[in-house]
């Protein structure tokens, strides 16, 4: 009787014992991105039906650690004609993100990987007319306030932004 008293309470000590010191826990994750760690470019400007679209790109600036951006660019037109605000929708005719897909991803960049942006609009207006030619266009990285001014060839008359994405690997490489 005694052993089974015994073996109880050491069952009992057990379930009852003081719960293990905490291990510290350490947050690794990457911090979003101030814009001081960020550069921004531009690719060739696509055409479609109308339609005009060009990606930008968004990399470490040298030595940055990694960060984290998500949502929507800010992107104004630049030098060329008048001033355009770029309208933030979640996808357009040329791009932006996969059907059924609403909120924009959080995408860590690094020095493995860049994060990208599509801007869109259409090269002629509601009358068949052309559109005036950008050569720059002025951009914000989402939840900052410093504004590059990004050298890209466009045409439109309106503009659209779609979410930050990741970046893809260009074919051939």
């Amino acid at each position: 009787m005694l052993t089974y008293a015994l073996a109880a309470a050491s069952c009992a000590t057990t379930l009852v014992a003081a719960p293990a010191a905490a291990v510290p826990e350490t947050d690794d994750a990457p911090t979003p991105c101030w814009s001081d760690q960020i550069s921004v470019t531009a690719s060739a400007t696509q055409g479609a039906v109308g339609h005009r679209a060009l990606t930008l790109t968004f990399a470490l600036a040298g030595g940055a650690a990694p960060c984290t951006l998500t949502g929507y660019p800010g992107v104004d037109s630049g030098a060329g004609g008048p001033l355009i605000h770029a309208r933030p929708t979640p996808r357009g005719y040329m791009g932006g993100l996969p059907a059924g897909v609403n909120a924009p991803p959080i995408v860590t960049v690094s020095l493995s990987q860049q994060a990208q942006a599509i801007v869109e609009g259409m090269a002629i207006d509601g009358g068949g007319n052309g559109c005036p030619s950008y050569s720059d266009l002025l951009v914000n990285a989402p939840n900052s306030i410093e504004v590059f001014t990004v050298p890209a060839a466009i045409d439109v008359c309106q503009l659209q932004v779609h979410p930050i994405t990741a970046a893809q690997p260009e074919s051939g490489q």
